[in-house]
């Protein structure tokens, strides 16, 4: 056999790999996302404070309702335009969130030609996508700029009306005050409060009147609307413990396991937007309101899984990695790992969390009888829209007692697992 000059045959290159290919892939999307990110972020801060303004101007101006005066795709560019000058001549709201700024290749300030060049490139490098598949990216290298962590030991903060972020971030708070104001709050409005508060007087004298006649019936609903929420906890629990362990992202490595993160937390996210109520009337049109406290227990089970896996999830990403990396030396399985490293570092905080949403439950268990959901929120609600407000304020009172004793309960237990 012919002898071969050491270092002719290489070994097999990674990305030939199933696994190899699969991590370069998910190496160049990373690279693609990080450049996207930065740019979006500074185009939608440009964005939201040009709405914002032109909000304002067109409703205390000329008490109309809009949010560009000029065509959206005129506006759409500009905003583009003026997030990538942000990002090359100054410091952007996404630098500043990531901790990085512009330097040369020296470490040094960028001169104002390699800003320039670095803005012209950007519209080739960024825009089209694919390119920052390269990296570093077109724009970075033709303007001999990088982007470098911010070193702030030892230096002095600069104050913030010293800096575009500051003064960015200043701007939009007054500008989404004064545009609240203008969409909320009126001088009529103003004057009603002050002028008409003596209307109100027999309303509140009804609710401190309560009539003792429906005690036994609301405290039957009072009790229902317990068990709603104790078993709506409950459920909720035993999905949510073993989905949350799915959407840590310290536990799911890997591309399928990314995967199996973004799509169940981008899940969860979706389901927790919708608030119970929502979720109420749509069980109400499922299980027919002759079902009414199940319809109620639904609702608040889908609403209670969503919440605490994130709550539970959150915590597992935040435990001590080096009770994992200890167990994980002994040759432990990954079961192992979970048993002995990550479960006793959560047991606490998860009931923390159990009994903080239980909590919220009882609160909500009310506000999904409102339309139809069972328990006490249901009479409290026929009693309101009849304007019964002598037994409308009996019913609240009650409510006030059960949410106060059921508070006053899991803060103690939760003092006591502190």
């Amino acid at each position: 056999m012919r002898d071969y000059p050491e270092g002719y045959l290489s070994e097999r290159p990674s990305w030939t790999t199933a696994a190899g290919l699969a991590d370069l892939v998910s190496a160049k999307l990373t690279v693609v996302g990080r450049g996207l990110s930065r740019s979006l972020l500074d185009i939608l801060a440009v964005a939201l404070l040009w709405v914002l303004v032109t909000y304002i101007y067109l409703w205390y101006g000329h008490k109309i309702y809009g949010y560009t005066v000029i065509p959206w795709w005129l506006f759409g560019v500009l905003t583009v335009e003026l997030g990538a000058l942000w990002g090359a001549f100054g410091v952007s709201p996404a630098q500043r969130l990531s901790g990085r700024r512009l330097v040369r290749e020296d470490g040094g300030s960028p001169r104002l030609s390699q800003r320039v060049v670095y803005w012209l490139a950007w519209h080739v490098s960024v825009v089209p996508v694919l390119t920052l598949l390269v990296e570093p990216p077109l724009h970075e290298r033709l303007s001999g700029l990088r982007f470098e962590r911010v070193r702030t030991t030892g230096a002095a903060p600069i104050p913030w009306y010293r800096t575009s972020t500051g003064l960015y971030t200043a701007g939009v708070m007054v500008a989404t005050v004064v545009a609240a104001i203008g969409v909320t709050v009126t001088w009529t409005n103003l004057q009603r409060l002050i002028s008409d508060a003596w209307r109100t007087a027999k309303f509140w004298q009804a609710l401190v009147s309560p009539d003792t006649s429906i005690l036994q019936a609301s405290f039957r609903d009072l009790i229902v609307t317990v068990f709603m929420a104790v078993m709506a906890t409950t459920f909720s629990v035993i999905v949510a413990v073993p989905l949350s362990f799915l959407a840590a992202r310290n536990l799911m490595k890997g591309p399928l396991g990314r995967i199996v993160y973004t799509l169940l937390r981008g899940t969860m996210s979706i389901v927790r937007s919708i608030e119970p109520i929502v979720w109420a009337i749509v069980f109400l049109v499922w299980v027919t309101a002759r079902r009414a406290p199940f319809a109620g227990l639904l609702a608040l089970w889908v609403h209670s899984i969503a919440d605490l896996v994130k709550l539970y999830a959150e915590q597992l990403e935040s435990i001590n990695p080096g009770l994992i990396e200890a167990i994980t030396s002994t040759g432990a399985g990954r079961l192992s790992v979970l048993r002995y490293a990550v479960v006793p570092q959560i047991i606490n905080p998860y009931v923390s969390f159990t009994l903080y949403r239980w909590d919220i439950n009882i609160r909500m268990a009310t506000v999904v009888g409102v339309v139809g959901g069972g328990g006490i929120g249901q009479r409290l609600y026929s009693y309101v829209s009849g304007q019964q407000w002598s037994l409308a304020g009996t019913v609240m009172l009650m409510i006030v007692i059960l949410v106060w004793a059921i508070d006053y309960l899991s803060a103690r237990l939760r003092a006591k697992l502190a």
